[in-house]
């Protein structure tokens, strides 16, 4: 069977394992359903997620000139903090940056690697656990637009890890933590605009993988390099793929990618 699209990160729904779906233009893969079976990947062309058009990928899957060009991959998105739409300030469309910033935000502990503070949208719950590939995962602070999200964030940086190591994650080299006492712990450092939005309520939420068998060492494909790969799928983690050689493949960091899929 063939299947071809392009990437874009996989969808997920919160049941126990997780389910993983592959969304390609005219149909779509599950993934917890290939688990065991010999998957070719071939590199076929670049398709910018907003222009649509054949150019290399710069970031996030879009192409040079989109993404220093469109909202959807300001730099806000990648640091909250820096959220203006609460000032009706405009960085690239006011419009589209209200709509995105100006709506209930979670400050969250995640346990992948290690404990990490992170922020998302409410809407994004567990979805953003889940893409990480915490096992663990508690809300902190529930605020109402994306900047005091970012404030809050970078407040706890400076008392926990803000970064996954994905190597680590993906050999589940994990340890359990009480997220409830991390919580109480890093009470007393949210800024003060944030202190009202303290959500002390929220017990863990804990999440399964469907994993056959974890790396020893992960090897991260390159596609583009390798323009082929084979191999036996054993697991999916993160938005990461688990082949039974140690390799593993990153979909959310290759989005914009079109792949042909041969599944045997």
């Amino acid at each position: 069977m063939f299947y071809q699209g392009v990437l874009t990160k996989m969808q997920t729904e919160f049941l126990e394992p997780i389910q993983y779906y592959l969304i390609l233009e005219n149909d779509f893969l599950n993934m917890n359903q290939l688990l065991g079976k010999m998957i070719t990947m071939t590199f076929v062309k670049h398709q910018c997620l907003n222009c649509r058009l054949d150019k290399p990928i710069y970031r996030q899957g879009f192409c040079k000139s989109c993404f220093f060009d469109i909202p959807q991959a300001a730099d806000w998105i990648m640091r909250p903090e820096l959220s203006t739409a609460h000032l009706g300030k405009e960085d690239r469309d006011l419009a589209y940056e209200k709509k995105a910033q100006l709506q209930p935000h979670i400050v969250y502990l995640a346990n992948s690697s290690n404990v990490k503070v992170g922020v998302t949208r409410k809407t994004q719950v567990p979805t953003r656990w889940i893409d990480q590939g915490a096992h663990e995962a508690i809300e902190i602070v529930e605020v109402p637009n994306r900047y005091l999200a970012g404030i809050t964030e970078v407040a706890l940086k400076g008392y926990v890890a803000d970064k996954t190591n994905w190597r680590k994650m993906l050999k589940n080299d994990i340890e359990d933590e009480n997220l409830l006492e991390w919580r109480e712990r890093l009470k007393g450092y949210i800024p003060e605009e944030a202190q009202d939005y303290f959500i002390a309520s929220n017990t863990e939420t804990n999440i399964q993988f469907p994993v056959i068998k974890y790396p020893e060492k992960p090897k991260s494909l390159n596609i583009k390099k390798e323009q082929n790969y084979t191999g036996k799928l054993v697991g999916v983690k993160g938005q990461y793929l688990i082949f039974d050689d140690n390799t593993v493949f990153n979909v959310r960091a290759n989005e914009g990618l079109v792949i042909k899929f041969a599944i045997n």
